[in-house]
């Protein structure tokens, strides 16, 4: 698995947290100072904790199972959307729409409503309506495509949460919290960790502190994703070699068993000859037998 050094991490400003009147004293043991008023997370932390996230998702995602990334701040979302759609998972960007998780049915609706309008679109129905009326349904498209558009492939709920933004995005964390969702999260010096299952302690404003963090747990997920497919491969070779031996098995009974009919065959067939063989003898040992000249009674 990638590993994240603490110089990377350095060099992105990472370590640079909130000022020191904004802070959460659930931070106290991810800080390592305070300098100019401004309080330093340990890097050191961050970097375990990191790499105790990064175990987490690999294993989610070679069970299959879907990770929903979260980051609607300005700074983040063009960072995320571009990230996440390298591993094929479901990301929001937008307004996170409020019971997405709790009223997922409700979502999977407005999902499905997107569908229907593409496939009405091709209809002669919809090419009759008015120009006011197409414009309104291409609207109302556009607007599902802006907000759900990411997670239209999400058939069910996810398996996990990844929240650039714990404070910025508390109801998404309030939602997974009350149906049990893990919660993997950057945390920054004014959030408060204890709500989070996997605490990232690391500086969620800057844009390359954003990005380093995201694109190594993209990498995990990524490298969790490639292990299952070579699993899967490999059961398949397996199965396949499996079926071919088999095959071969069935292959070579069937024609030991063709053999063996064959020959026995044979042996019925030359029974046979040598039966009919010894019947005729007899036949004909009868035949000359029965043929013998009488002999003739003369007369005085």
């Amino acid at each position: 698995m990638t590993k994240v050094s603490f110089d990377n991490l350095l060099d992105a400003g990472v370590h640079f947290g909130h000022l020191k009147r904004k802070w959460n004293p659930n931070m106290a043991p991810y800080i390592f100072m305070e300098r100019n008023g401004i309080h330093i997370i340990d890097l050191y932390k961050t970097v375990a904790k990191l790499e105790e996230a990064q175990k987490a998702l690999k294993q989610i995602a070679m069970s299959g199972r879907r990770i929903l990334f979260v980051a609607t701040k300005k700074q983040a979302k063009e960072i995320v959307a571009e990230s996440v759609k390298k591993v094929n998972m479901p990301y929001v960007t937008e307004r996170w729409p409020g019971g997405m998780l709790t009223n997922f049915a409700t979502i999977r609706k407005a999902v499905r409503k997107m569908s229907n309008i593409d496939k009405m679109a091709d209809t002669e129905a919809y090419k009759a309506l008015s120009k006011r009326e197409r414009l309104q349904i291409s609207r109302e498209r556009e607007k599902l495509e802006k907000n759900l558009g990411s997670i239209s492939d999400m058939s069910r709920l996810p398996a996990a949460l990844f929240i650039v933004d714990v404070n910025k995005e508390k109801i998404a964390v309030a939602e997974a919290r009350k149906l049990n969702i893990p919660i993997f999260g950057m945390v920054d010096t004014n959030s408060d960790p204890s709500n989070i299952d996997f605490a990232i302690p690391a500086n969620d404003d800057a844009s390359k502190s954003i990005s380093i963090i995201v694109n190594a747990a993209v990498m995990a997920v990524a490298e969790g994703l490639g292990e299952r497919k070579a699993a899967r491969d490999k059961q398949q070779a397996e199965e396949q070699k499996k079926k071919s031996v088999e095959e071969i098995d069935i292959k070579a009974k069937s024609e030991n068993l063709a053999k063996a009919e064959e020959e026995a065959d044979m042996e019925a067939e030359k029974g046979a000859k040598s039966e009919a063989g010894v019947r005729k003898a007899k036949d004909q040992d009868g035949g000359s037998k029965a043929k013998k000249p009488r002999k003739r009674i003369v007369k005085k």
